[in-house]
């Protein structure tokens, strides 16, 4: 092969592979997902669904500023968890409010769940019945529920013959005391308030289903309805029994005192479990302290079953297989879809709230920019850039149309990474997102004017424009990864500091400076690079070099003048 014609084929195939690389993206787009071709909105553009969450104390009292402002901090975190979403989270009063983009109000509603999670025994279990008419439970033993998704192999960590006491501190954080409420007494028209209703409700449950009486507690099992609200929700008493359902409803579980406290965890991933097929699952990791508490408990309990309780309801009660081995891990599984498992994982590893809340009715909130205020910003992008190329076609002549293919080029592949990052993490675009969008793409035209004026230095000391180009673009190559790498740098920072929209001004000036490097490298270089091998681009009158090659000639007449005196 010819060394010309081998030395062609080098920017084809660059530019082969970033055309590979955008055909994967829209293939993801259109073919994968919900396959709508648009990118989320956020709420000051397209509106939102608000939910408002009332906390619910035991005594019926107001709860206190800092375990709301604790509970924001913590739904709050929880939002990011899942990538920049463009939620708002705000106190109103003694009720928070959450406001997420788009007419989905289930969202907010499980960003608001309380997640308090205890590892139980179980003791015995029987299938749920309808209206709370169960079969008659075994008294005080442990018999296996009926197989389901939610049996998985459970694996120990942290070996011990040790036998544990279970767990009879009160957990951190914990609003409830571990004593029965009070009921308040009634108004003088003799009903009760909404508060002290709720009340009432909580202290009936746990009077009847967390007793130690095992008479109460059969009762409790052949009564208990899993169809209806639970008002134990995140409500019930570590350091009691407990009588309660499996989250599909199908199980109805007797359970003993807590052994171990969900604030030990300390990190949960949502993972694809292809190899038992179990599904989507989520592993957990124990802080040191509960490892060794996990560790003890496999070897007590190997052969029997541990309920993982969330808020109060059974997620997954899977049976030791094999106690006291080492490492600080374990696995909760059910009938997870990976949304619903990676939004467990999220909760379980951001913590529970202070506090347990009542949800409001989800309401439709108009766009605080609206429409008008995205059209404003696509145009101002837009003059901005025909600006951009109107000064790149006077100063670079031809030269301007490869800045343009290149603009045009990372323009297409952030369309498709906004949307596939919309359907992934939630990712929603608003004002200040497409703000960063417009930074970025002018500091992608501040990368191709450093590599132009490289080629620039390389003529004016005498080489042709072909010669130039592959030199210019050695030297202009650290500059532009240097520049980037400083921009890559500012916008994390800012990521990690912010919050709100400026985090999604942060992700999308990070993103587009990511993509600036791409694009020079796979579409910019190797379009000068072929450019620069045809005779028609050599031209001066089509690169505007001339003036640049005038120079270079002067230059070297000068100097062999100055030689020729010598």
């Amino acid at each position: 092969m010819p060394p010309s014609q081998g030395s062609v084929q080098h920017p084809l195939r660059l530019l082969a592979v970033f055309g590979v690389l955008v055909a994967a993206i829209y293939a993801l787009v259109f073919f994968t997902g919900d396959k709508s071709p648009t990118p989320r909105l956020g709420i000051d553009l397209q509106g939102g669904t608000r939910v408002t969450l009332t906390p619910r104390t035991p005594d019926g009292g107001k709860p206190s500023k800092e375990s709301l402002k604790k509970a924001q901090n913590i739904i709050e975190d929880r939002v990011n968890g899942l990538g920049v979403a463009g939620s708002e989270v705000t106190i109103d009063g003694d009720n928070l409010v959450i406001t997420v983009p788009g007419d989905d109000g289930g969202q907010a509603r499980s960003l608001a769940t309380t997640a308090k999670l205890y590892i139980r025994p179980v003791v015995t279990s029987l299938p749920a019945q309808k209206g709370g008419q169960q079969q008659q439970p075994p008294a005080a033993q442990p018999t296996t529920p009926p197989t389901d998704a939610a049996q998985p192999t459970t694996t120990p960590a942290a070996p011990t013959t040790e036998t544990p006491a279970p767990t009879t501190e009160a957990p951190q954080n914990r609003v409830f005391p571990a004593q029965e409420p009070s009921v308040p007494p009634t108004t003088p028209g003799g009903k009760l308030t909404p508060q002290q209703q709720t009340q009432k409700e909580i202290a009936d449950a746990k009077a009847l289903r967390q007793s130690t009486d095992q008479e109460t507690q059969q009762k409790a099992m052949l009564s208990l309805d899993c169809s209806k609200p639970d008002p134990l929700a995140g409500n019930d008493d570590p350091n009691l029994p407990l009588v309660t359902c499996s989250t599909d409803g199908s199980t109805v579980y007797l359970l003993d005192k807590s052994a171990l406290d969900g604030q030990e965890i300390k990190n949960a991933t949502a993972t694809y479990d292809s190899k038992q097929g179990q599904g989507w699952v989520v592993d957990v990791e124990f802080k040191s302290g509960g490892s060794d508490t996990w560790g003890k408990l496999t070897t007590q309990y190997q052969g029997k079953q541990l309920a993982f309780a969330l808020d109060s309801r059974v997620v997954s009660a899977p049976q030791v297989i094999t106690g006291g081995q080492y490492g600080g891990s374990t696995q909760i599984s059910g009938k997870f879809s990976s949304t619903t498992a990676k939004e467990l994982a999220n909760t379980l590893k951001y913590g529970s709230l202070p506090l347990s809340f009542g949800t409001s009715e989800a309401e439709t909130v108009s766009a605080t920019l609206g429409l008008s205020s995205l059209r404003a910003g696509l145009i101002a992008g837009a003059v901005g850039l025909a600006v951009v190329l109107l000064y790149c076609l006077i100063y670079y002549r031809m030269l301007g149309l490869i800045t343009g293919l290149s603009l045009v080029s990372s323009g297409f592949a952030v369309y498709g990474i906004m949307v596939l990052l919309g359907r992934w993490i939630g990712f929603t675009l608003d004002l200040a997102g497409i703000a960063g969008l417009i930074i970025g793409i002018g500091t992608t035209a501040d990368s191709f004017v450093v590599f132009f004026e490289r080629i620039k230095d390389q003529m004016r000391e005498g080489r042709s424009f072909r010669s130039a180009v592959p030199r210019g673009w050695t030297h202009a190559r650290k500059t532009i990864l240097s520049g980037n790498a400083v921009s890559f740098i500012a916008a994390a920072i800012l990521y990690w500091l912010s919050v709100g929209q400026v985090k999604g001004f942060a992700f999308t000036l990070g993103l587009t400076t990511i993509l600036d490097v791409v694009v020079v490298f796979l579409v910019t270089y190797p379009l000068v690079l072929l450019a620069s091998r045809t005779a028609f681009w050599q031209k001066p009158s089509v690169n505007g070099l001339g003036a640049i090659q005038e120079y270079a000639q002067e230059r070297k007449a000068a100097g062999l003048a100055t030689a020729g005196k010598a």
